[in-house]
């Protein structure tokens, strides 16, 4: 059931929910360079829209964000823009503002930081708060931050509560757009289990359809599973990942994580991949935007740095400095490429992303 404000109370009984042990909310912006797109250029609204590149479809690029009516198209976030506008010719293509998009990105980043310092950001647009010692009810610290969001941002996000991060996650994604979902410590396995395997944080496609092989298709049945089959199944690491998850289990805490020295971005591929094109095109738009950042708050950089988090979430880092401090693309993209063969791609991708640090006041 959802409320006139759009508060979904599936999981909620009453309108306070004491959770037990740690309160951790997930906020998630919605389709968030799509949104700011759109409030930019109102009379685009209802239409699909993709952001990416310079915001020509023919030219070499990748999509950073879409509209829920392009994503019904099929359209997802780490797309080669030529093959977005294959599939949805019609759309309207917008290049990457990463100005305007950190603009509204610092402005959603203050209004958290007025609860907690305890906020680990994903990327610009999504972050977990732990907000257990905050002396105030998690429901009403989420429902505030959303109603600010939309009134002084003038966007929308999807929020979820829960008593760790994975559940906060899942939790935000299950009502997208403009969700609020809180799961209870009571209630984790009742609203787990029936949901598909597909569901659960860190399982992708491939994964999917060797679950579906072994007969596992729900959270639930999943959840059945002793670790050691898991672990023979599917390797220690993300054996024992699937056994913990499965079971709403995650102990991982919210790490503050502030580095003034440093620009990055992340992409998350919404299909685990061992393409290289894909992953080298991914890397070339991610290089750009932290060029066109570096040039936007006039600095020049130092060092680049490329991360690589892999299927089973083993997450690797590579740096190389250069001999001296730069704000050129090209500078920063050939060194990003001397990373990217130095890479191990025998394992499939989930997430790749580029720094830029060492920054100096470029003159």
């Amino acid at each position: 059931m959802r409320s006139s404000n759009g508060v979904d109370f599936t999981f909620l009984t009453c309108l306070n929910i004491c959770m037990l042990g740690r309160s951790i909310i997930h906020i998630d912006m919605d389709a968030f360079f799509a949104s700011v797109e759109l409030k930019k250029h109102p009379e685009l609204k209802g239409k699909p829209v993709i952001v990416g590149g310079n915001g020509d479809p023919t030219k070499r690029g990748v999509v950073s964000a879409a509209s829920y009516e392009a994503r019904k198209f099929g359209i997802r976030s780490g797309m080669p823009l030529r093959t977005a506008y294959k599939k949805c010719p019609q759309a309207i293509f917008l290049p990457v503002d990463f100005e305007a998009y950190e603009n509204e990105s610092e402005k959603f980043m203050s209004i958290l930081r007025e609860y907690t310092a305890l906020i680990e950001s994903f990327g610009i647009d999504e972050a977990f708060m732990d907000v257990t010692e905050c002396g105030k009810n998690a429901l009403d610290i989420a429902r505030e931050i959303k109603k600010r969001i939309r009134e002084e941002l003038g966007l929308t996000a999807s929020v979820g509560i829960a008593p760790n991060k994975l559940l906060a996650k899942m939790a935000s994604d299950m009502n997208k757009p403009d969700g609020f979902t809180a799961i209870r410590e009571r209630d984790i396995a009742k609203t787990l289990s029936p949901l598909p395997v597909r569901k659960l944080w860190g399982v992708g496609e491939k994964t999917e359809k060797r679950l579906h092989g072994l007969g596992i298709r729900t959270i639930g049945e999943l959840a059945k599973l002793p670790a050691e089959y898991l672990e023979r199944n599917f390797g220690k690491s993300f054996g024992r990942m699937l056994y913990e998850y499965s079971r709403g289990i995650d102990e991982s805490p919210v790490v503050p994580f502030y580095e003034p020295s440093s620009f990055s971005r992340e992409i998350t591929f919404q299909q685990d991949t061992r393409d290289l094109y894909l992953i080298k095109e991914t890397l070339f738009e991610l290089a750009k935007d932290a060029a066109d950042r570096l040039k936007y708050n006039a600095y020049k950089a130092k060092t680049v740095t490329m991360k690589v988090r892999y299927r089973d979430f083993h997450t690797i880092t590579r740096a190389k400095t250069m001999d001296e401090s730069t704000d050129s693309f090209n500078d920063i993209w050939t060194t990003a490429q001397e990373i990217f063969h130095r890479i191990d791609f025998s394992k499939e991708v989930r997430l790749v992303g580029v720094k830029v640090s060492g920054l100096v006041k470029g003159r």
